[in-house]
């Protein structure tokens, strides 16, 4: 529970600090060489960005939930080599969000000619702000997992395990028919076999579990930064009146949220959370983007897409949601599957899920044209 209020509060403070950024004074001054386009007309622009808000949103709902309803399907359960297949698709649609769209507009942003010479046009702020980002999703990533281990021993070390005391039971028993000479040797063999295979057991349980705080952990890492990125595209939509673009970004986003909406709900799936948590989860996902757009056209009035403090603010967030998304797509979706036994032992499966990554991150840089 307190896992989750932590999550939640980062979202909302994340949101706040967006907000606030995009307030400041500096947000009016708009940039001349930007202001005349001929395509701007807010009119004919506000229907194309209901419009958005409503496809995008059943977009992103299909997405995150078909993995969560399809597992009666046996064809698309986590077991079967589909699912993994699948899986590895939105992975490389994921990674080509981050490499082909979220870092390019950091970059765009901050090399504006909306902003001074120096500093922004001398160093690749882009560049470093993503690098480093990538590097502290590693430190969130691995930190949450100790934490995540930690609790749990903790929790589980004062109290009685029932299959702790099959064992002691077991145990017991077999030092007691050892001690009587009436029994054979291989009767208290076949006993010592049957605990060895208690403790066996036991091991593997709790691989298990550490895998299951794995995939927790790298669900609410992924969400996370899906989350400010789906709320800083929704933005830019919803502030531009650029009916030349939006047409093509409805379409260009629909794809874009139900694919990597995919990728989230397999990791939700893997996760096993209660319901409570995957709707929670499947809600932020869902509206993020739906909210930006709103958010956008309720600050057109005030928020200047090519105003300064907007420029820096938005490519700043653009630069770190795309190192967060590039490192877990690299290392806790595709690594993470790759060298699993599974795959490991399956040539043919690796080659399909390599195909199926080349196809994912493929689609999306040909978005890259409209989006």
């Amino acid at each position: 529970m307190a896992t989750s209020t932590r999550r939640t509060l980062m979202k909302v403070m994340l949101l706040l600090f967006i907000i606030f950024s995009l307030l400041i004074p500096e947000t009016l001054a708009e940039c001349e060489a930007e202001s005349s386009n001929s395509c701007n007309d807010k009119k004919k622009a506000l229907p194309l960005k209901v419009i958005a808000i409503l496809t995008i949103l059943v977009s992103s709902i299909i997405g995150v939930c078909l993995p969560l309803v399809t597992r009666s399907v046996p064809a698309l359960s986590p077991e079967n080599d589909l699912f993994i297949v699948v899986k590895c698709f939105a992975a490389g649609i994921i990674l080509g969000t981050g490499f082909m769209h979220v870092l390019p507009d950091s970059f765009d942003m901050l090399w504006s000619d909306c902003l001074k010479e120096k500093p922004w046009h001398q160093f690749p702020f882009s560049g470093l702000v993503a690098m480093y980002s990538a590097v502290v999703t590693m430190m969130v990533d691995s930190l949450a997992t100790s934490f995540y281990t930690k609790r749990v021993r903790a929790r589980t070390s004062g109290v009685v395990n029932p299959a702790t005391d099959r064992e002691m039971g077991t145990a017991v028993n077999f030092g007691h028919f050892h001690g009587h000479q009436h029994h054979n040797h291989n009767h208290n063999h076949n006993d010592h076999d049957d605990h060895g295979d208690e403790v066996k057991s036991e091991g593997d349980g709790k691989d298990e579990s550490q895998q299951l705080l794995r995939y927790r952990v790298v669900a609410m890492v992924l969400e996370l930064g899906i989350v400010v990125h789906s709320v800083v595209i929704g933005l830019g939509v919803g502030a531009s009146n650029n009916t030349c673009t939006i047409k093509g970004l409805i379409a260009a986003l629909c794809f874009h949220q139900m694919f990597e909406g995919m990728g989230l709900g397999g990791c939700i799936l893997q996760a096993e959370y209660k319901f409570a948590k995957k709707a929670i989860m499947v809600f932020f996902f869902s509206v993020t983007t739906p909210f930006g757009i709103g958010l956008g056209i309720a600050m057109s009035t005030t928020y200047k897409e090519n105003s300064p403090s907007a420029l820096i603010t938005v490519g700043l967030l653009n630069a770190s949601s795309a190192g967060l998304l590039i490192y877990m797509a690299l290392v806790d979706l595709l690594s993470a599957d790759f060298m699993s036994p599974k795959l490991q032992g399956s040539i043919t499966l690796q080659l399909k899920s390599y195909v199926a990554v080349f196809l994912g991150a493929g689609g999306m840089s040909l978005m890259a044209k409209w989006a």
